[in-house]
């Protein structure tokens, strides 16, 4: 299998359960939801899957931009109130040694098991 749509799959079913678990929320909240959700379930779960993929792709989207504006509002406030320069407020964030390191070993034995599933995949 490609780790390309190894990604890809895993990625799908994320979407997939984010999705599901919006329209989970949104039965609860809404009675006459639920018996369109369950109408829904019952007909045809292939379409419904691709349904929640979708919605959980836009819940991902938003998810990911919320985190994003906290982080760029956290390192924009602290780097005003530390130190007031322009300089630090446009710079990226810092991150520690220790976890460049891991971030480095961890990149290195990814490259190392993607040659090794290249080498299984063409054995010549």
């Amino acid at each position: 299998m490609n780790s390309d749509s190894l990604v890809q799959l895993l990625q799908s079913s994320v979407r997939v359960t984010l999705g599901a678990t919006a329209s989970l929320i949104e039965v609860l909240q809404d009675p006459a939801k639920r018996e369109e959700n369950l109408t829904k379930l019952r007909q045809e779960w292939s379409k419904l899957s691709e349904e929640w993929e979708t919605k959980g792709e836009s819940t991902e989207q938003e998810a990911r931009n919320f985190v994003n504006n906290f982080l760029h509002q956290r390192t924009a406030s602290s780097s005003s109130s530390s130190t007031g320069s322009t300089a630090t407020a446009t710079a990226p964030p810092t991150t520690s040694p220790d976890v460049q390191v891991e971030l480095q070993e961890l990149t290195a034995q990814i490259a190392a098991i993607r040659a090794e599933l290249e080498k299984m995949r063409n054995p010549e």
